[in-house]
Order: C-alpha cells, then structure tokens, then sequence
C-alpha cells in the first residue's frame, strides 16, 4: 500500500527544494526586467494577439526586430515562471508539513495565474479608449500587471526564505520595532511601485523634466498642475518618504543586538540600493529616460521591495515557525 501525502510530508530541510525555490524566486526578476525593457521602448503592443503573438509560438522575425523581440521574450519567460510556481506548489504540498507554507505555494498559482490574464487582458482591450481619463483599458490593465509582478516576487521570496537551512535551524528574535517598521517600510516601497506603474503607463516620466526642482527656476512646486505632473510629483515625494523610513528601518537593525549577521548585512545593501535608485532616478530626467537607465531603475526598485520584505519576512521568522509546529 502506497504511504499517504501526509506521511511524506517532513518539517526539516529539503536542499533540492531550497535551491528550486531560490531559482524560482530569482527567475521572476528576469521576467520583471523584459517587462520593463519592453515598456521603456514602447512594445508592449508589439503583437496584438494573445496568448499567440502573431499567431504563432515562434513569430516569424522576432528575433531581428527589437520590439517583437522584446514582447515574445517577455511572454516566453513568464511561460516558463508558470511552469516554475506550479511546480513548487506542487511540491510543496507533497513535501512540505508546515500548512501556511503549502498555501503560500497555492497563492504563488493564483497569483501567476491571474498575471497571465491581466496581461493577456492588457493586450486585447488595448483598443478600448477611456476618454474621461485619457487612456486604454488595456493601459489600465497594464498597471495593474505591473503591481501583480511584485506581489508574486514577494511571495516567492517568502517561500524561498521559508525552505532556507537557515530558516529552519536559525531563530531570530529581533524586537517589535524592527518587525513593525518592515512592514512599514513594504507597504510604502508597494505603494510607490504602484504609483510608477501609473506613471509610467501614463507617459508620465517625463511630466516634471528637472530634477532636483520641480521647475528650471528652482521651485519645490510644479507652476502648471495636470495628471500626469501630479503622479510625477507624487512618486517623488513618495521617494522621500521612502528614505527616511528605509533609513529608520536599516538603523533598528544595526541597534538591535538580537539581529543576525545576515539581517545587519541585509539592512546594509537596502541602504546601498535605495542610494542607487535615487541615483537612477536622477539620471532618467537628465538622460531623457534612456532605456538602460529606465529598465535599471524598474528593477532596482523591484529588489528594493523584495530585499526589504526578505528582511520583514525573516523578522517574523519566529512566530511563523512557530505556527507550524503539531
């Protein structure tokens, strides 16, 4: 008689699923940064078919044109994330006894499952115009895809982090201050993601073309109001916001004596990678959005997020684990 799910199910470490999960996590970033090449150039709307482009798997001259090249590739790597997220769901649940990881794996699904959609959805609604705001369905949907790609980052790093050696064999018992400003810090960092996506799928990147000011005179304050200048300006007030509390966030880390090596070290790389996204922000207005400056600053802000939750996520390390526990 075949063993039953349940009794193949273990608490320990599983090396082989430690490093799928960690690849799985990493893949996703690739996937974010065609999407951000394939935005910044314009091409997203390469094809206008969907889940084909052009009817085909192997559209005839993608690979010498750069749009198409740019959108097919796109849409082959989040094939291949499908296939990844399925996978680890699946084993997870034969593998796995902690029950709120197993439905982390079935959230993982859900979630690339339903970006795959909204993205199929942002092509083929493209044509439908919203005249009282300016813009497509299909560019709505596209902002919506772009936040969904940074739930899913988050979520597979939190599975990934929950299959490490460390995880398992580590505590970590840092104090409520550090937990509660990582929260803080995410749903801020979530936020501002949001808030480029709309501007980016607005045309919007350029609405406030100086920097630091907001004007060649120098002024805090924009002269001439619209949307576009509004969600510019918004998503640089978010970035102070941001480095102040990432700072706050980094600095309860190196004061707390319980913090592990890797927290400390981890703190230390978000404050470098705040530094540099401000730095990259900077150089899209002076640059007049180069495409390799647009696409970096896309993804440094995608593992700005996914660095600050890896932190939170260890933080909560203690009362996850010990919710898995018969």
């Amino acid at each position: 008689m075949a063993p039953s799910t349940d009794s193949r199910r273990s608490y320990g470490h599983k090396p082989s699923l430690a490093v799928f999960s960690a690849f799985s996590a990493v893949w996703v970033f690739l996937l974010v940064t065609l999407g951000a090449f394939t935005t910044t150039i314009g091409a997203g709307m390469a094809f206008p078919d969907w889940p084909l482009s052009n009817g085909s798997l192997n559209p005839k001259g993608w690979l010498t044109d750069l749009s198409m090249f740019a959108e097919h590739s796109h849409r082959l790597s989040a094939g291949v994330m499908t296939v990844l997220t399925l996978v680890l769901a699946y084993w997870l649940w034969r593998t796995e006894a902690r029950a709120w990881l197993r439905k982390l794996g079935y959230f993982a699904v859900a979630l690339v499952v339903a970006q795959a959609v909204v993205g199929g959805l942002r092509v083929l609604s493209d044509h439908i115009q919203i005249e009282s705001i300016e813009t497509s369905l299909g560019r709505l949907f596209a902002m919506l895809h772009a936040c969904m790609a940074q739930a899913l980052a988050c979520t597979l790093i939190a599975i990934a982090v929950s299959c490490s050696h460390s995880w398992i064999s580590s505590e970590v018992t840092v104090s409520d201050r550090v937990r509660r400003t990582g929260v803080v810090c995410c749903i801020l960092l979530f936020l501002q993601l949001a808030i480029a996506a709309v501007m980016r799928h607005s045309f919007a990147g350029l609405a406030i073309p100086t920097f630091p000011w907001s004007t060649p005179d120098g002024d805090l304050l924009p002269k001439i109001w619209s949307f576009r200048v509004a969600i510019h300006f918004a998503h640089r007030v978010m970035a102070l916001i941001i480095a102040g509390t990432v700072a706050a966030f980094a600095i309860s880390i190196w004061r707390d004596e319980n913090a592990p090596l890797g927290m400390r070290m981890g703190a230390s790389v978000l404050v470098t990678l705040l530094s540099l996204q401000i730095l990259l922000g900077a150089n899209i207005i002076m640059t007049q959005r180069a495409v390799g400056v647009t696409t970096g600053h896309v993804l440094v802000g995608a593992v700005t997020l996914a660095t600050t939750f890896w932190i939170t996520w260890v933080a909560h390390r203690d009362s996850l684990q010990e919710s898995a526990r018969p």
